[in-house]
């Protein structure tokens, strides 16, 4: 299956909890590249893209061909891979920065990423080919159109997915109406992970859970907060090579959980408490 697609679509913007209304933007088609080349004397956001990865060594190639070359930062959060990810990651991009996570899982992996990043716009990426680098454009146009978080979306118009299982998609049917009807919310995907998002939304998400659930406690959180959210239609591919870590049932039951705990949480946490003990690699280590 081709993994190329005209990236002319549509954003979707939806209100939760104090943020404004706007309507659906039309936008023009192409790489967005006027966000890097606005009218004279407006600085334009420096952008960082954290992606995740365990044994990805054989999908980084598609996945770093793809990511724009005028994004600033890339940050490489390896959970322990036992292949080349790290030397590979390396020699297709020297500047990129290797974050070692301090525990386990996907949502312990993003905040050691988020913690680690210095841009300031943040893009999270999975290393499996899945998510499409170069709909990054769209994501950072939504939020320099005066968005502070930039969902993806595989069931919107213009989005869709070749790897959803019939089962899961029931899943985050059932998931996405609990949380629309329990926070006021108009989510079309929860469980999608393509996002991005300014930093100044971190304090406010608080990713302090190690599994497959950081989406849905992003989400959850970021609607608590009342942030302005605009839905990015996205394509979802197969997973290029390897197998995935996720399993329906048990990460639909951590889902499950973590909506009704943040449902009956008080206040979520504040402070800087969430932010992981990660360890870089410096340019010695990478060469070694």
């Amino acid at each position: 299956m081709s993994q190329s697609r005209d990236i002319s679509t549509e954003i979707s913007s939806t209100t939760f909890q104090g943020a404004s209304t706007v309507s659906v933007e039309t936008l023009a088609a192409g790489p967005a590249a006027s966000i890097r080349t606005a009218g004279a004397g407006c600085p334009q956001p420096t952008v960082c893209v954290v992606i995740p990865a365990m044994n990805e060594a054989a999908n980084l190639p598609h996945v770093f061909g793809r990511v724009p070359r005028w994004v600033d930062e890339v940050v490489l959060v390896d959970g322990n891979s036992i292949d080349d990810t790290i030397a590979v990651a390396r020699a297709l991009r020297p500047d990129v920065r290797v974050v070692l996570q301090d525990g386990r899982g996907k949502g312990n992996a993003l905040a050691c990423g988020f913690a680690a990043a210095t841009s300031d716009i943040i893009v999270m990426l999975d290393a499996d080919g899945s998510t499409d680098p170069a709909e990054i454009p769209l994501f950072v146009e939504a939020l320099t159109a005066g968005h502070d978080f930039a969902k993806g979306t595989r069931f919107a118009h213009g989005g869709d997915s070749a790897d959803i299982t019939p089962l899961r998609r029931v899943g985050n049917r059932a998931l996405s109406g609990l949380v629309n009807v329990l926070f006021g919310t108009r989510y079309s995907d929860l469980c999608y992970g393509y996002n991005a998002f300014w930093r100044h939304c971190l304090p406010h998400m608080q990713v302090d859970c190690p599994g497959f659930e950081v989406e849905t406690l992003i989400n959850v959180r970021v609607a608590r907060a009342g942030l302005s959210v605009a839905e990015v239609p996205s394509m979802e591919y197969k997973r290029l090579f390897g197998e995935s870590n996720l399993h329906a049932v048990r990460d639909g039951l951590r889902v499950l959980r973590t909506i009704f705990s943040e449902r009956f949480r008080a206040r979520v946490p504040s402070g800087d408490g969430w932010r992981p003990a990660f360890r870089e690699l410096d340019e010695t280590q990478l060469a070694a």
